[in-house]
């Protein structure tokens, strides 16, 4: 069971020895990188690689670990016993399970996606630590353990909000996804976009780097920013010649709503547009 990327992601080389790293060890990968440069894809197309299930889990400021495991919805059964149902005679019916009990019981082996686990508060993590590395929990209301049948391979990203317990951290394969070079970009802008004309594709790429270098931009354009603004410049007909304008008072690139997301971001390319005026 090896990754090597799909044909609808380009994989880096050390991103492949990465994923396959945390395959081989049964560590949970810890990936880390901007927003916007695949994170989260990546564990669809593992997923997609080796013919497995996804389960994703995605986590919010108010997430708590019990979450992932299973929820006991002691409200529903009062309403049922006063109602007189049946089914309060057996708790087990009012166990919902969570993405770790799906995963720990599949009949295959499953991706499991812990999706922007930095979003939930400090102690989170820490709450998981001993299923992931045991793959059990036991469940007190009905007296059951719930073991893995088979280890998962468990992705967590990462947007690096905050700080990870350095006790979790042992026990995770950790990679950084660095942003992509040009070249690289040019390969996933061709998975994306078949047959694109390669000086449009130029154009782009020159204007959407250069917006990146800009200093004082809160914030930088991603991948998936660059793709939005590429599939906007194509439904509009722009072409390479528009985008090589070097007129001061167009400075701020065509669209520029696909690449800049904040208002601080826009009147920085204003005011630097006033400069070459004057």
């Amino acid at each position: 069971m090896r990754f090597s990327g799909t044909k609808s992601y380009i994989a880096t080389e050390d991103l492949k020895v990465a994923v396959n790293a945390a395959i081989v060890l049964e560590r949970p990968l810890l990936v880390k990188g901007e927003p916007g440069t695949g994170k989260t894809v990546l564990a669809e197309e593992i997923a997609k690689a080796i013919g497995a299930p996804l389960l994703t889990w995605h986590i919010k400021s108010t997430t708590k670990a019990q979450q992932g495991l299973y929820e006991y919805d002691a409200v529903s059964r009062l309403r049922d016993s006063q109602l007189g149902d049946a089914r309060v005679s057996d708790i087990a019916n009012y166990i919902r399970r969570g993405r770790l009990w799906e995963a720990f019981t599949s009949v295959q082996r499953p991706v499991l996606l812990i999706d922007e686990i930095d979003k939930a508060d400090i102690e989170f993590p820490n709450d998981l630590l001993l299923e992931l590395d045991r793959m059990e929990f036991h469940v007190y209301e009905t007296g059951e353990t719930v073991r893995a049948k088979e280890r998962p391979i468990v992705l967590i990203t990462s947007n690096n909000e905050k700080e990870l317990p350095d006790a979790f951290l042992r026990r995770c394969f950790f990679h950084y996804i660095k942003f992509p070079d040009a070249e690289t970009m040019r390969d996933i802008v061709e998975v994306h976009f078949p047959g694109i004309k390669k000086r449009l594709v130029e154009e782009a790429l020159r204007i959407f780097f250069e917006v990146r270098e800009v200093p004082g931009l809160k914030k930088k354009p991603s991948t998936s920013e660059l793709l939005d603004w590429l599939k906007l410049l194509l439904n509009e007909d722009i072409g390479p010649e528009t985008l090589r304008e070097r007129d001061p008072r167009k400075i701020i690139p065509p669209l520029h709503g696909a690449l800049l997301k904040n208002e601080q971001d826009v009147h920085l390319f204003e005011r630097l547009a006033f400069l070459s005026r004057r």
